[in-house]
């Protein structure tokens, strides 16, 4: 039995120094050094035993008197280490040494007592008051072995335990153990009280900023609470993560620049620091280069003065076409007013043949100059073409094949052509770049001897009238 005690008891010590490595939070480690009492009489009748014998009460009676009850030594007689594992939870070994004197109301002679002890423990401070609270009750279980001479037994503890933190690091630790003996020969169930200073220590601060590394956002560089151990280098408040310019004192609004000129563009934006100006024109007041009164920003000729009214440009029209230089797209060139100063564009032969293959689609009514409708939206996209040419003129020919009499060959190819020209100006065409004439017969295209070549000579041609 009392080896079966001994591993119980080693088992218990391994477990609180090994499973407690795993722990990684602020301060982890607590050392206590105190005064431990030892008192049998308040733990109940042992088995068989009559209340008059004298050495036990019942369960928790006279629990605190110490006079008649209590072994204490008057030296530190109990020490303990223990380390938090999270959830606050926290596991820890102890060793007591004692001389009692007294068991239940007998006097007996002194014997040597000690104890060693495992323990996990549960705190309700972070429940009752948060993780800065200075009242800390923890409930717990373990078990231990304890000596009384040569005679040793195993137990088994229940704890109830109050922590008064002093400080961050220091507590007053006040605690009570109910120990029950598995030897009922040589066991004795007994409570044992005890009064400590803990210290707690372990915290890792590499930059000692006075903010734990797992709670430090900046762990390597010393700062402050309020930025969760991150710097503010300048000191404006603002933590140099968050700062654009960390070594020169800003305003949030310039996220935390400076603005010395106070233009509203920050110091590292601005290309004129000292002297106001728009942010348009990057912190820098606008130029007059030509000293026309007119800012470079606004004027069309910055370099060369001129009124307002001309938007800084001298009144210089180089191409002496009507349109001033500051108007004019293209002032090198002779131009139209229409066209901003440039020239309209020049019309080309593929234009001409584009223009004649609609021209060669107008269908007339038999021996007469009426048009077809079918024919209008040729004419249409002939007027498209001329419309923008708008310097071009033209001639409107008309022809026919050799059937007839010529001379009324002649009149009809005339009235065709006429007809034409009518249609283009009512659409649009400017009626003065317009002409028209009939040839007749005299123009062929091809041979008036078969029908298709005379059909192919019944047209009407557009050529450009010099």
């Amino acid at each position: 039995m009392k080896h079966l005690n001994i591993l119980f008891v080693a088992a218990c010590l391994v477990l609180g120094l090994s499973t407690a490595n795993a722990q990684d939070e602020n301060n982890p480690w607590a050392v206590e050094i105190g005064v431990n009492a030892v008192d049998t009489f308040p733990t109940g009748l042992r088995d068989g035993q009559e209340k008059e014998d004298g050495l036990n009460g019942h369960i928790t009676s006279e629990y605190f008197n110490i006079e008649d009850h209590w072994n204490i030594m008057p030296s530190v007689s109990r020490v303990a280490v223990s380390r938090y594992i999270g959830s606050n939870f926290s596991l820890g070994v102890a060793g007591t040494i004692n001389k009692i004197d007294k068991i239940g109301d007998s006097r007996v002679n002194d014997f040597t007592y000690y104890g060693a002890d495992g323990e996990i423990k549960y705190s309700f401070r972070e429940l009752i008051g948060g993780s800065n609270g200075w009242f800390d009750p923890s409930l717990g279980i373990g078990g231990g072995y304890t000596w009384l001479d040569d005679e040793g037994f195993g137990t088994a503890n229940g704890i109830a335990s109050i922590r008064f933190w002093l400080s961050e690091h220091f507590a007053l630790n006040a605690q009570s153990a109910y120990k029950y003996a598995f030897d009922d020969e040589t066991g004795t169930k007994h409570l044992q009280h005890s009064l400590g200073l803990v210290f707690k220590f372990g915290g890792s601060d590499r930059d000692g900023d006075g903010i734990y590394d797992q709670d430090d956002e900046c762990p390597d560089t010393k700062g402050l609470a309020e930025f969760n151990g991150c710097p503010d280098t300048d000191g404006d408040g603002i933590e140099d993560r968050e700062d654009a310019c960390p070594d020169a004192a800003g305003s949030a609004d310039m996220n935390g620049c400076p603005d010395t000129d106070g233009d509203g563009v920050a110091d590292n934006n601005d290309n004129c620091p000292t002297v106001s100006g728009p942010s348009a024109n990057n912190g820098c007041p606008w130029p007059d280069t030509d000293g026309d009164g007119i800012l470079d920003k606004d004027d069309a000729c910055p370099e060369e003065a001129g009124p307002a009214a001309n938007k800084g440009c001298p009144n210089r029209d180089k191409d002496g076409d009507g349109v001033l230089d500051k108007d004019d797209e293209c002032p090198e060139v002779p131009g139209t007013v229409a066209r901003k100063g440039c020239p309209e564009p020049q019309i080309t032969v593929e234009i001409m043949d584009q223009i004649n293959e609609y021209s060669r689609t107008i269908l007339f009514d038999t021996n007469k100059s009426t048009i077809r409708k079918e024919s209008h939206a040729a004419i249409r996209s002939m007027i498209d073409i001329m419309n923008e040419y708008k310097t071009a003129n033209f001639l409107i020919e008309g022809h026919s094949d050799s059937s007839g009499s010529a001379s009324y060959n002649l009149e009809l190819s005339k009235k065709r052509a006429a007809a034409v020209k009518t249609f283009l100006e009512s659409k649009g065409v400017d009626a003065s770049r317009l002409t028209s004439e009939g040839f007749g017969e005299t123009r062929p295209k091809a041979s008036n001897s078969t029908a298709a070549g005379r059909q192919e000579n019944r047209r009407v041609e557009v050529s450009l009238r010099k």
